[in-house]
């Protein structure tokens, strides 16, 4: 059996996600190839044929692959798979946007955000926002999958020695062009990929009180910020800072959850993180129930003491 893997990149960098992948398709048994598409991207594919695990890369080096836009990718991923039984992709926004094309495409049923491999045809996953897990097998000949990355080791980036192999593909399919991106920067770590995160709630009250509590914080921590979709829906904060099932699923060392109730939603982003601390005045918020260490009282005094000793 050999698997591809799509590699998850700006062109420059390889990300984290990739990693994970890697280490979920080497548990379905056989080769794995990892694929580069993108635009001025040696560098990527260098750093991929170092990972652990990888046994070739293919480097798909063309303009039309810059903005990686999933009606070019999709199409060149397809064209590769007679080749290959399976191909794997971090459960990203950029998988989330490609793979369901290539499972179309090939006729077959994609397997989503998977949680681990029984076998090579058997996967677990999660269903009902993260509440139960369900044992899925698929008798289709080609494998499309998405990985959730919290769920898998990242793989070594270092002690592979892959041969990288340039590769063309079918171009660009003409049914969209990329017009731009504005970007979101930030000095803190990005937040699915941050050791630490910091999480503001809606009992913060307004968006001038979360960044007065929760950035000091998050400073003085070296952590990414984070907030419940309670927050992000009341303006607190952007969009991106969003941790749940309709956000980012993360799972850092450590997550402090400030004034979040603990709603099933964003349970599901964050309940794998290695340890968990909580504060919130109500002592019978489910928050508690997936806490490490819980602090009952009031945000506004506990926070400040808790950054005033750090």
């Amino acid at each position: 059996m050999t698997t591809l893997v799509l590699a998850e990149h700006d062109n420059s960098v390889l990300k984290d996600a990739t990693l994970a992948a890697v280490t979920a398709a080497g548990k379905l048994g056989g080769d794995v190839h990892l694929l580069v598409a993108g635009h001025n991207a040696k560098s990527v594919a260098e750093a991929g044929a170092k990972v652990a695990g990888v046994a070739k890369v293919l480097l798909a080096d063309d303009a039309v692959y810059a903005a990686a836009l999933a009606e070019n990718v999709a199409p060149l991923i397809v064209s590769l798979m007679p080749g290959y039984d399976a191909v794997v992709a971090p459960a990203t926004t950029r998988g989330k946007n490609i793979m369901p094309r290539v499972a179309a495409s090939l006729d077959v049923a994609q397997i989503s955000e998977i949680l681990s491999v029984e076998s090579a045809d058997t996967f677990t996953r999660p269903i009902y926002a993260g509440n139960a897990i369900a044992t899925v097998t698929s008798s289709d000949a080609k494998k499309v999958i998405t990985v959730r990355g919290t769920a898998f080791d990242k793989a070594a980036t270092s002690g592979g020695s892959a041969s990288v192999e340039s590769i063309g593909g079918p171009g660009d399919a003409g049914l969209s062009t990329f017009v731009g991106a504005d970007l979101t920067t930030s000095a803190r770590p990005e937040l699915t990929a941050a050791k630490i995160i910091v999480s503001g709630g809606r009992a913060l009250g307004s968006s001038d009180k979360f960044h007065e509590f929760i950035d000091p914080l998050a400073d003085k921590l070296g952590a990414a910020v984070g907030a419940s979709r309670a927050a992000v829906d009341a303006g607190y904060a952007p969009n991106d800072y969003q941790v749940g099932q309709t956000g980012k699923i993360v799972a850092p060392e450590l997550y402090v959850a400030v004034g979040i109730s603990g709603a099933i939603q964003h349970l599901a982003g964050m309940k794998d993180s290695k340890i968990i601390v909580a504060i919130n005045k109500d002592e019978e918020a489910p928050i508690f129930q997936v806490a490490d260490f819980g602090l009952v009282g009031d945000l506004f005094t506990l926070v400040p003491e808790m950054t005033g000793k750090l």
